[in-house]
């Protein structure tokens, strides 16, 4: 037979530990008010404590635009009424974020690169010879942080393997130079910029090219002090 419960000894039901830190305490009843389910709850405290890590730096190297630019939208295969045919065409997107994730809104993402030959929109690079390719490009981000480029897949030239050239701005202050690189090319582990990073901050720089519809797409978050 079964156990039996008499009033003079009630059966106990096992109860849950109850949390100790009043400020977690605090916080579980405010996530439960806003419906956040047990299992993210429990995340919670660990994700609050694991901040991004920045995005390296470096160089701005010798050609950021030093002529007068028609054109300086987000589409680089669009250079005034010039469309630009050649190369492989390209989304870069991304997400301009702090290192808790919270996006920078307002912050001003440039980025600049040769066309399909290896030529920059810089007069030493150029000549100052017309160009059909826009070589340079900006957009201010919304609130949610994202940015969005239409360009080429970037190519190798002369002593540096394919690589866009990336800068975050708000107001009047810099926020990062760096550089943008296809994950996987062979060419990156010879490249002297590269090889001052450590592995991990390699990867950091590192963007994946995937073929799409509509050519290559690439995703490269930017992670600045805010």
């Amino acid at each position: 037979m079964g156990s039996v419960c008499h009033d003079a000894n009630p059966c106990k039901k096992p109860t849950m530990t109850q949390p100790s830190n009043r400020r977690l305490a605090l916080r579980t009843s405010a996530a439960l008010a806003a419906g956040v389910a047990l299992p993210t709850l429990l995340l919670l405290p660990a994700i609050a404590q694991t901040p991004r890590r920045l995005t390296p730096s470096q160089s701005e190297g010798p050609f950021y635009p030093d002529q007068a630019l028609e054109d300086a939208d987000a589409d680089l295969l669009k250079n005034g009424m010039v469309d630009y045919k050649m190369g492989q065409p390209a989304w870069v997107a991304g997400v301009v974020s702090d290192v808790q994730g919270k996006p920078v809104s307002g912050a001003v993402v440039e980025i600049w690169q040769c066309d399909h030959e290896g030529v920059y929109r810089h007069s030493s690079s150029s000549g100052n010879r017309p160009m059909a390719f826009q070589g340079f490009g900006k957009v201010q981000v919304g609130a949610d942080g994202r940015y969005r480029f239409r360009t080429i897949k970037p190519v190798a030239y002369a002593g540096r393997p394919p690589h866009i050239h990336v800068k975050v701005k708000l107001g009047t202050r810099q926020l990062l130079t760096t550089q943008m690189y296809i994950a996987g090319e062979p060419a990156n582990s010879r490249d002297f910029l590269l090889r001052g990073l450590a592995p991990q901050e390699r990867g950091l720089l590192d963007a994946v090219f995937a073929p799409s519809a509509d050519g290559w797409t690439a995703q490269f978050p930017l992670v600045v002090k805010g």
